[in-house]
């Protein structure tokens, strides 16, 4: 059975709020869905771009397989950062899951999706909406 740490935040991500004992509950929900072993979550930091415990918990990952996300919105906010952090996973050989998008980071190709969806999240509040088509 693979072992998880699961990683959660007290503060707002993208827009989002979620209370821990809420992002908790769903992280453990998919390790017993996935049949992986969780290990109690780390909260970080609520200082806004904090990742310390985040690095905290890939550095205990000799003694893991993966991490566990509420959501892939809680990856560092920087681009570079969060490349730099998920090519760190997937070259070390571990996994980490996003619960709330139902997606398992195992590989490079699952880095450029990753990248696609916050690509998209970032874009979306700046679309236009239908409303704004009926003049047109």
């Amino acid at each position: 059975m693979k072992k998880v740490r699961g990683y959660m935040f007290s503060r707002n991500f993208m827009g989002e709020r979620v209370p821990q004992h809420i992002q908790n509950q769903v992280i453990r929900n998919f390790c017993f869905q996935n049949n992986f072993q969780y290990m109690l979550s780390a909260v970080e930091y609520s200082m806004s771009n904090s990742s310390l415990i985040l690095n905290q918990i890939f550095n205990e990952t000799k003694n893991l397989d993966g991490i566990g996300f509420y959501s892939l919105f809680q990856l560092p906010k920087k681009e570079e950062a969060r490349y730099k952090f998920l090519k760190k996973i997937v070259n070390k050989k571990k996994f980490a899951f996003f619960a709330v998008e139902d997606f398992i980071l195992s590989s490079s190709k699952d880095i450029e999706k990753i990248e696609t969806i916050w690509l998209i999240k970032k874009i979306l509040p700046k679309c236009l909406e239908a409303k704004d088509f009926k003049n047109v």
